[in-house]
Parts: structure tokens; C-alpha cells; sequence
């Protein structure tokens, strides 16, 4: 048995080496920082987290530039921390969800805001405005032996030199391993899925020129321009 066609495995680049980490899947958590929370006009409680997706192929490592997508008018930033998993598993448990991370980068959750607020009031699904392509630029994949366990640091992100974003790891509503284990209730994780942890209050609108730089403590940074 053969394939119709050769198809591009979407892969992350391993700091400081020649070797690529393929990419399975994407997760996302919504409203993970209580700021955000309030941001967006939702209760900051510690409610249970929601998850939503990104095609693998959206998540990439880009090389100076990140193109603004069509049909939006407002498209927003949200710095985040993505975390990368070298092993999965089902109902894990808070040490073995610990036990799947391999790395960690610094990443971008775009979002088609004026798309995914028109697709809310109609009680439609809103995967276009998270899933198009080039949603979830990252940097290079730091592996976990380099960095230690993150569960603090400041995260930020500017535009232009403008700071827009300032937060803490430690003010994540539901903390990585959490994270991990309430994602492996729903689905079972695989080596090669990737979650983006949600991101601090500040998020905005971005337009095409715009020069932005992600930053977050002892892990590194992500900069890039809008064309």
C-alpha cells in the first residue's frame, strides 16, 4: 500500500540543535489567567478548563515574518506558553502528566476576534477564527532538562516596542500538569501533541507591518513581523 501524495510532517525546532520535534496535535485552554478571564467578560473562578484546537499545521517557527490572514478586520494577539508532550496516555495522573513534557516554547495564540464574536452571537462554532493558517507561531522548543519544571516568570508580549502584555506563569488559573491530566480525561495524549496553557490580560488588536516580540523568563523569546 502506498500514498496518493507526500504530505509535510509540521514539525518544531529543538534549540540549540539539528533535530525537529513532529508535531501531532494542538490544544488550547481558554481563559487561563484570571485577568483574561475578566477581560473577556467571564467569572475568573476555578472552573473546570475548556479546550479547543488548532490544526498541527498552524503551529510553526517563522522566519522573520507571519502573514495576516483574510476576512478579519481585528485580529488579536495572546502570548502564551506552549508546552510540548514526548509521551501520552489516558486519566493520568499529576505526576504522569509531568512525566509527558518534553519542552516548552514561547508561542502566539492569534485569534479572528471580530470572527469568533460573530460566530458566539449566531451559536456557531468558532474554529476559523483559531484554526486558520499561521495562528500559533512558536520559538524554538526548549527541552524540559534545560529549563526545569516552569511554573513562574514573567510572560510579555509587545507591539512596536509597545508593552501589551505582562503576567506570571504562576498566575495560571490551572497549572501544566493540571493542565495535562484534565486534557488526557478527554482525549488520550500522544507523543507529539502540543498545548497551548492560555494567555495573561492585554490582549489586542494587530495590524499588517506591526513588529512583535514574546518574551517569557529562563525559557527565551519570539519576535516576528506582521506582512
Amino acid at each position: 500500500m502506498t500514498y496518493l501524495f507526500d504530505l509535510p510532517t509540521p514539525a518544531l525546532p529543538i534549540a540549540d540543535s539539528d533535530q525537529l520535534f513532529p508535531l501531532n496535535r494542538a490544544f488550547c485552554v481558554g481563559r487561563n489567567y484570571a485577568d483574561h478571564a475578566r477581560e473577556m467578560g467571564a467569572d475568573p473562578s476555578r472552573e473546570p478548563p475548556f479546550f479547543f484546537s488548532k490544526p498541527a499545521s498552524a503551529v510553526f517557527s517563522p522566519q522573520g515574518s507571519v502573514s495576516y490572514p483574510p476576512r478579519t478586520e481585528e485580529l488579536h494577539h495572546e502570548v502564551e506558553l506552549l508546552v510540548a508532550l514526548k509521551q501520552g496516555g489516558c486519566n493520568l495522573s499529576l505526576a504522569e502528566a509531568r512525566a509527558t513534557v518534553y519542552g516548552y516554547a514561547v508561542a502566539v495564540d492569534f485569534t479572528r476576534r471580530d470572527i469568533q464574536a460573530a460566530a458566539k452571537k449566531a451559536g456557531r462554532p468558532w474554529d476559523v477564527a483559531k484554526g486558520f493558517d499561521h495562528s500559533g507561531p512558536a520559538s524554538a522548543l526548549r527541552p524540559l532538562t534545560d529549563t526545569g519544571w516552569l511554573d513562574h516568570g514573567e510572560i510579555t508580549l509587545t507591539v512596536n516596542d509597545e508593552l501589551r502584555q505582562r503576567g506570571d506563569l504562576a498566575d495560571m488559573i490551572w497549572k501544566v500538569d493540571e493542565i495535562i491530566a484534565e486534557l488526557s480525561t478527554w482525549y488520550t495524549l500522544q507523543a507529539g501533541d502540543v498545548i497551548f496553557t492560555g494567555t495573561p490580560s492585554g490582549v489586542g488588536p494587530v495590524s499588517a507591518g506591526d513588529r512583535i516580540h514574546c518574551q517569557i523568563a529562563d525559557l527565551g523569546e519570539l519576535g516576528f513581523q506582521l506582512k
